[in-house]
């Protein structure tokens, strides 16, 4: 099982030093879990329980990119996994499938694993989309990718609508999509996140399609993290 832990922006850096020290004592019987911090904490990061991932990298790689946080750099800080495509940032930044398409192969050149996150909003879910559009994203993510890279992608289906309400989909809803992308990606773990929590992971992890989970609120609650790891694993 993957739990990834996507803290967004959060913390100040005095907070991440004590955040670090409090799941330096994290347990998983057999789970991976991957830290992904803001990015100016990825040098911070002093972990040997936890993988260490990133939330974002850039389509280009190094040069005149101000802002920008290319592939080869993300590895030369031992970073193995890397979250691209989310919500967040196809809405609030206009990041198309195209962009995300560009940094998956620019993660894939330097052996970063890239954590594609799909989903749809609830208008879409409304109007019957969901299947259709989640499709789409990840052909277009995944366009011209070698069948190896398609075998080691890990793929989040987040429904936007989930993230951060407490809502969650059925596991029928949920397994439509995954069943879907297994269909397109046979070989790719795939991860459920979107308000995933200690409570309701007794009712998630009734699907045999989850492998692993997208945490972003509860990632931030390392006494809490414990609960749901040893409830998920059991």
């Amino acid at each position: 099982m993957i739990i990834a832990l996507n803290n967004k922006s959060n913390l100040t850096k005095e907070e991440f030093i004590e955040y670090q020290k409090q799941l330096s004592s994290i347990q998983a019987l057999s789970s991976k879990i991957i830290l992904c911090p803001t990015s100016t904490y990825l040098a911070l990061y002093n972990l040997n329980n936890i993988e260490l991932g990133a939330q974002n990298v850039s389509k280009d790689e190094i040069g005149a990119h101000t802002g920008e946080i290319a592939a080869t750099q993300l590895a030369s800080l031992n970073v193995k996994y890397c979250i691209v495509g989310h919500s967040e940032r196809r809405q609030e930044l206009k990041e198309s499938s195209e962009d995300t398409n560009k940094k998956i192969k620019n993660l894939f050149s330097k052996n970063i694993t890239p954590i594609l996150c799909v989903g749809e909003t609830k208008e879409e879910k409304e109007l019957g989309k969901t299947t259709s559009l989640i499709k789409e994203q990840l052909m277009i993510a995944i366009k011209d990718l070698s069948e190896d890279e398609k075998n080691n992608i890990v793929i989040a289906y987040e429904p936007i609508w989930s993230i951060g309400t407490g809502l969650i989909p059925t596991i029928k809803d949920i397994e439509e999509v995954l069943s879907l992308i297994k269909e397109i990606l046979p070989n790719a773990k795939c991860l459920y996140g979107g308000s995933a929590n200690d409570q309701n992971i007794d009712y998630l992890k009734t699907s045999n399609l989850i492998d692993g989970y997208l945490l972003g609120g509860l990632s931030l609650k390392p006494e809490k993290l414990q609960i749901f790891i040893e409830k998920a694993e059991n």
